[in-house]
């Protein structure tokens, strides 16, 4: 081969460029945002001190009201996390930044991986400061418990880590939050996150089998509750992390595309 095309040829970087540091720069990048740290970090755990401390001695789904309010706010905290997270693209793609990354070697693959590990580091220092102030309130769990139900929360999360990036794919920078504000509230109230399924009624049952909440936060309270968990319900949390993984890949190719 011509010594002049090998000096010309694109040199292809290791794993499609995903890096540690352009993780840390996106996390860095999002926890420059204040108000979205006061949504992430501070409304859930005063949503548990308001509505889920003190209710020791009522039980929900089989569990004390209390632990059963805590875990499900974990959930929630990483859901909102994650998908502020992901839905960060948006306002790159307002700013151009997006159709830049097309000169880049970079590959749309690793791209969605660095959104959906940001993701992941935002969704459990979110878990993280709600379970703690959960102990620091008197909360008190099995050692299992406080592991699995959180260690499920941040997993979970990632079903919506990529959920934000296909919205922030679709919808302009001023619209996405506006959107998925809304749309994560219904998802937890439709998804059974904050109310047991079998005091819905049935046909919110049967809609909640099929939400993206619902085997994360089924899971995520069976070491609680000792119900599940099911085959089901992890099958449910794979299936909508594969199919908003490849929506996400293929809306970020097409967009790039467009120079």
């Amino acid at each position: 081969m011509d010594a002049s095309l090998m000096r010309t040829s694109p040199v292809l970087p290791a794993l499609g460029g995903f890096t540690p540091t352009f993780v840390l720069l996106e996390a860095r990048r999002i926890l420059r945002n204040r108000r979205t740290l006061v949504f992430i970090l501070v409304m859930p755990a005063v949503f548990f001190l308001m509505f889920g401390k003190g209710q020791d001695q009522e039980r929900v789904g089989g569990a004390a009201a209390e632990l059963y309010v805590l875990v499900s706010l974990a959930v929630y905290a990483a859901m909102v996390a994650a998908t502020s997270a992901g839905a960060s693209v948006s306002v790159e793609r307002a700013q151009g930044w997006s159709r830049q990354l097309r000169l880049t070697p970079l590959r749309p693959a690793a791209y969605v991986a660095v959104k959906a590990v940001t993701a992941l580091l935002l969704a459990l220092l979110s878990v993280v400061v709600e379970l703690t102030v959960g102990a620091l309130s008197g909360v008190t769990m099995p050692a299992h418990v406080w592991l699995l139900a959180g260690l499920t929360a941040w997993l979970g999360s990632l079903v919506f880590a990529e959920l934000g990036l296909l919205v922030g794919l679709l919808v302009p920078a001023e619209n996405v939050m506006q959107l998925l504000g809304p749309a994560l509230a219904l998802l937890a109230m439709f998804g059974g996150l904050f109310v047991p399924l079998e005091l819905l009624p049935q046909l919110m049952q049967d809609i909640a089998h099929v939400t993206p909440v619902y085997g994360i936060s089924q899971i995520a309270r069976a070491p609680l509750t000792g119900v599940g968990p099911t085959a089901a319900e992890a099958a449910n949390v794979a299936l909508w992390v594969l199919v908003l993984a490849a929506g996400s890949a293929r809306l970020f190719r097409r967009d790039t595309a467009r120079v």
